[in-house]
């Protein structure tokens, strides 16, 4: 069963102490604007970047399904403007946070059942959620360490991830395309890039539907989720707008 750890990427006294008695709008924007910058400046070479959220989009944009608790979801394959459209790990998320959404973050068991249902359903091969390894500057604290089994993170939330070999706690896939459990780096250990992006993948290797370590430049579908952080920052700052 998937549950959420208390635990984040980043240490407690990092995140707490800085805000001091600050209000709750602006330390959302420290978390939007600060902490995201310097991650997204570790995770993205190249010139590339994290996208900040647009006020008109976040006005604008388009949810699919709810779920019990209010929460909204586009599903990227259901967007006519987005038909036959997939992207990679990084233009996914940028696409989802432009309106004030992010890459899905599989954080309790019940999310998780629900996300792989209309997976399903729809009949689509796989998709990206905000799952990431954290392998860049910054990533070197002994309590992530081994990377590979304690250093992943839904990074939509900056919530670490249960170890990948605590199995009760996540869902990872028992088999992969060199026939070994999941998280297993293949593409790395062929020759190619470093598998440090969390995809689900629908029976891909008749193993059922669970998550799979991939390189983040490979093109999927994706599912957005609104991002509670992203929407209250939008808006403070665009009070005229019905967000």
């Amino acid at each position: 069963m998937l549950t959420r750890d208390k635990n984040t990427v980043s240490r407690h006294k990092q995140v707490d102490n800085p805000f001091g008695q600050k209000s709750a709008i602006m330390k959302v924007f420290a978390v939007v604007f600060g902490a995201l910058f310097s991650l997204a400046c570790a995770q993205f070479p190249g010139g590339r970047i994290l996208e900040s959220p647009d006020a008109a989009l976040c006005a604008s944009r388009v949810i699919h399904e709810r779920t019990p608790d209010g929460k909204g979801y586009m599903f990227s394959w259901r967007e006519p403007s987005l038909r036959g459209v997939e992207e990679d790990w990084l233009g996914g998320r940028n696409y989802c946070r432009k309106r004030c959404m992010d890459l899905v973050s599989l954080e309790t068991s019940v999310e998780n059942e629900w996300i792989k249902q209309r997976i399903v359903k729809d009949k689509v091969k796989y998709i990206w959620t905000s799952g990431r390894l954290c392998d860049f500057k910054g990533c070197e604290r002994a309590d992530l360490q081994p990377i590979s089994v304690n250093g992943w993170f839904w990074t939509a939330v900056l919530q670490k991830l249960a170890p990948t070999t605590d199995r009760r706690q996540n869902d990872w896939s028992s088999t992969g395309g060199i026939s070994k459990p999941q998280p297993d780096n293949r593409e790395a250990q062929q020759g190619g890039a470093t598998e440090n992006c969390l995809a689900v993948l629908n029976n891909f290797y008749k193993d059922g539907v669970n998550w799979h370590d991939v390189a983040c430049h490979h093109r999927k579908p994706f599912v957005c989720e609104e991002n509670e952080d992203l929407l209250k920052y939008i808006r403070y700052s665009n009070p005229h707008l019905k967000i």
